[in-house]
C-alpha cells in the first residue's frame, strides 16, 4: 500500500498522491499543461484507479514471477483490450513515448503495474503496447523498483498465513 508523508500530511491513496504531488510542483509535468489533455489524463487515471478488477484478480502483480502459458480469464481479456485501447489512443493523440507525450507523468505511474503484469504473464500485446511497455521498463525508477522486489526474501513472515 503506497503512502506519502510530507510536511505533516499523510496521503495513502495512489490517485490522491498523484494529485498532491501535482499541487506541490505543477510544472513537474505529472499532469499535462493543456486543460483538455489534463482532463483526459485524470479520466484514464481514475479508470485505472477504480477499475480493471478482473485484471487485478486474474493477473496479480508479481515482479519476481514468470508465468508463460498462464490462462487469462475472459473478463481479464476485456480489461486488457480496454487498456490497449487507452494506450493506443493516448500514444496516438499525444505522440508518445509516454501516454501524454515526451515526458512521463501520473498516467504512466498508474499504468506501469499493468506493464509488469504483461511481462510476468507473457500477455500478447500489439506493437504499440509492446513499445509502450519497453518505454516503461527502460525508466530508471522501474529498474530500481524491479531490482528491489527481486531482492526481497521469498518468504515474508508477516504475510505467512494458514488457510
Amino acid at each position: 500500500m503506497p503512502c506519502l508523508t510530507h510536511d505533516g500530511v499523510k496521503v495513502w491513496d495512489t490517485l490522491a498522491i498523484g494529485e498532491y504531488l501535482h499541487e506541490l510542483r505543477p510544472a513537474s509535468g505529472l499532469l499535462p499543461a493543456d486543460r483538455g489533455a489534463r482532463a483526459h489524463c485524470r479520466a484514464i487515471c481514475g479508470e485505472m484507479h477504480s477499475g480493471f478488477a478482473s485484471l487485478r484478480s486474474a493477473l496479480p502483480m508479481n515482479l519476481k514471477g514468470d508465468f508463460p502459458g498462464h490462462k487469462v480469464w475472459a473478463r481479464a481479456e476485456d480489461d486488457l483490450r480496454r487498456i490497449a485501447e487507452i494506450w493506443s489512443e493516448c500514444l496516438g493523440a499525444y505522440g508518445g513515448p509516454f501516454l501524454f507525450g515526451a515526458q512521463r507523468g501520473m498516467a504512466d505511474a498508474m499504468y506501469a503495474p499493468v506493464a509488469t503484469r504483461c511481462r510476468t504473464y507473457h500477455v500478447k500485446l500489439d506493437r504499440t503496447g509492446n513499445r509502450y511497455c519497453e518505454t516503461i521498463f527502460a525508466m530508471p525508477e522501474m529498474k530500481e523498483w524491479i531490482a528491489a522486489a527481486r531482492a526481497e526474501p521469498e518468504e515474508i513472515e508477516e504475510l505467512d498465513m494458514e488457510f
